[in-house]
């Protein structure tokens, strides 16, 4: 990584950084503008499959209808990004105080996205969700949410099932990510945590940054206290699979280890606005899709357990006697909580096959 990134994009003012970020969102309103016209080949994919052998017909569905799904979705996120976007100018002028007022408002319509995406995917297939423990969640609460990370989709999965039953889920990205095209700004008018890491070579260069990265993340955690939200936290850290738990030594059967940094970081920041922390568990079934082929058409069951667990019993268990939240502890606890996870993912898919 070219260790002067970070610093060069600091140094760029604010009006600079956002004319960049329009740039970016019209080339991907340009590109999109490409997918319509190249849906014509999808079209005549249309019409061979029509005429194909009943083995080959299948492939040619998929294909349809991952497309169809893709170019659906791209026009939904360019249609809500329009007002997202004065959201975005307005909240820039105005008073701090109304800061969290056009906040709630990005997180309204980012549900409208979410509930337009999902009938989507209801358009184009059937999904098997089964969803345990959704009882007295609240959308005016703070939520903690962590899940175990197997695929693309389960962000979508998530976002499917919480939507408006908790506040929207946000989880951390990092700082270059805001300057992405169309969802960069996006992200920043809907007060995602931002998380900020220099390399090792730039700390050895400049050792006065050091601890300024989470110096960042803390303060994007604070603004969290200024309206209901739920924080996502995978907590492995990436997706699941075979060759990832050999090479880390992973002690579990269908999960990596889990840290503890990210977690201990929203409890200590929301300690006393949490109302729950929900340990969310994905199983699928048969098979874990990769985003595409979830879009051609996923019909294995999809399992989606919540365990609720109050405030108080994890501080109980996380907090040093000074008030403060302990990484140590947090990572006892969630190791307890991965190792009952691992035992509950092991019975429901044994009793399913």
């Amino acid at each position: 990584m070219n260790s002067a990134h970070p610093s060069s994009s600091i140094r760029q003012p604010l009006p600079e950084r956002m004319v960049g970020a329009l740039r970016a969102s019209l080339s991907l309103i340009l590109m999109s503008l490409n997918t319509l016209v190249l849906c014509i080949p999808i079209y005549l994919i249309a019409l061979f499959r029509a005429v194909s052998p009943d083995g080959l017909k299948p492939t040619w569905t998929g294909a349809l209808r991952a497309s169809l799904s893709l170019i659906l979705m791209s026009l939904n996120t360019l249609v809500l990004c329009i007002p997202i976007y004065l959201i975005a100018l307005f909240r820039a002028v105005s008073p701090d105080g109304l800061k969290p007022t056009w906040t709630a408002l990005a997180m309204s319509i980012a549900e409208h996205w979410i509930s337009i995406n999902n009938l989507v995917l209801d358009a184009f297939q059937t999904l098997d969700i089964e969803v345990i423990g959704l009882e007295e969640l609240d959308q005016r609460a703070w939520y903690l949410v962590v899940a175990n990370h197997q695929s693309w989709t389960d962000i979508m999965i998530l976002q499917r099932v919480f939507n408006r039953r908790i506040p929207m889920l946000k989880f951390f990205i990092k700082q270059e990510l805001i300057y992405a095209p169309v969802i960069g700004i996006a992200w920043w008018v809907l007060d995602f945590p931002i998380m900020k890491r220099y390399s090792a070579s730039t700390l050895k260069k400049k050792p006065h940054l050091r601890g300024k990265d989470l110096e960042t993340t803390k303060r994007s955690c604070e603004r969290f206290k200024l309206t209901p939200v739920s924080v996502l936290n995978f907590l492995e850290g990436t997706r699941f699979s075979q060759a990832k738990k050999t090479s880390s030594n992973s002690p579990f059967e269908y999960l990596l280890k889990p840290k503890s940094g990210g977690a201990a970081m929203v409890l200590d920041a929301l300690s006393d606005h949490l109302s729950q922390i929900l340990d969310v568990t994905l199983i699928y079934e048969t098979k874990t899709p990769s985003f595409i082929e979830f879009l051609m058409g996923h019909k294995p069951r999809i399992i989606v357990h919540v365990d609720a667990i109050p405030t108080s019993e994890v501080k109980s268990v996380a907090m040093d006697l000074d008030g403060s939240v302990s990484n140590r502890k947090t990572q006892a606890f969630l190791n307890e909580r991965w190792s009952r996870k691992d035992r509950l993912m092991g019975d429901l898919l044994e009793h399913r096959s």
